[in-house]
């Protein structure tokens, strides 16, 4: 795992030369500590379909992630609006910047997040068509409004995969408890789109806090398999 710096941003970046693959993953210090492991757990569940993947640590978790500004849902943090700024950054310098440094071959990106970045990953991916696929890993998709957003919104990527621990939705706080009505409605609508070529929404044993570099894994790696085994009938 190699440490840089991107567009002033700090970036751990996972590189196989001959890879046609780059997942993209916004983290914070904690995620980023997990990485290594993450980065094993791919490699073992994705058959050895090499990847380049490219972690970027946010400044701020509930501003940079967040697509609109909303109130507090527990503790007294506030979401800021910054997801578009986010976004901006990585197709203008972080994606440039590593595509320049890969194989040369067309290149198939995939957005990936875990919680309010799983939820990123899917806004991402609802704002442009720069990614293949979306990995939306225990998104927050109980996020004020987002049910309206993605009723508005054309989808951009042609693969998804969401994911929620099962015990997710059973939690007092009554906006989180929407989280598991949400997953299945958002499974739904992508299903149903043409454009969306496959998705998949996986149940994990436990809370949220359970196993987040192995389920980040799981979808990730259930990407790279889904896209290769495409790559190949076409």
């Amino acid at each position: 795992m190699t440490i840089t710096e991107i567009g002033g941003r700090k970036c751990f970046c996972h590189a196989r030369q001959e890879s046609r693959y780059l997942l993209i993953q916004p983290v914070d210090e904690h995620d980023a500590s997990a990485l290594q492991d993450e980065v094993a757990y791919i490699e073992q569940l994705a058959e050895e379909i090499p990847f380049t993947l490219c972690a970027f640590q946010v400044g701020s978790w509930f501003s940079d992630l967040s697509p609109w500004t909303a109130p507090p849902v527990f503790g007294h943090q506030a979401f800021g609006d910054d997801a578009g700024r986010t976004l901006a950054y990585i197709e203008h310098e972080l994606i440039p910047s590593i595509e320049e440094t890969m194989s040369g071959q067309p290149v198939r990106r995939i957005i990936g997040g875990y919680s309010l970045a799983g939820l990123f990953a899917l806004y991402a991916a609802y704002e442009t068509d720069t990614f293949s696929g979306c990995a939306g890993v225990s998104p927050s998709v109980w996020f004020p409004d987002w049910d309206t957003y993605t009723d508005e919104h054309p989808f951009g990527a042609a693969f998804a995969y969401l994911s929620l621990g099962d015990r997710e939705e059973k939690t007092k706080n009554r906006q989180m408890a929407m989280v598991g009505e949400r997953i299945r409605q958002q499974a739904a609508k992508l299903q149903a789109l043409s454009r969306v070529r496959r998705c998949t929404l996986e149940w994990n044993a436990g809370n949220h806090f359970v196993d987040a570099d192995l389920r980040m894994a799981k979808g990730f790696a259930w990407m790279l398999r889904e896209m290769d085994h495409d790559a190949g009938c076409m």
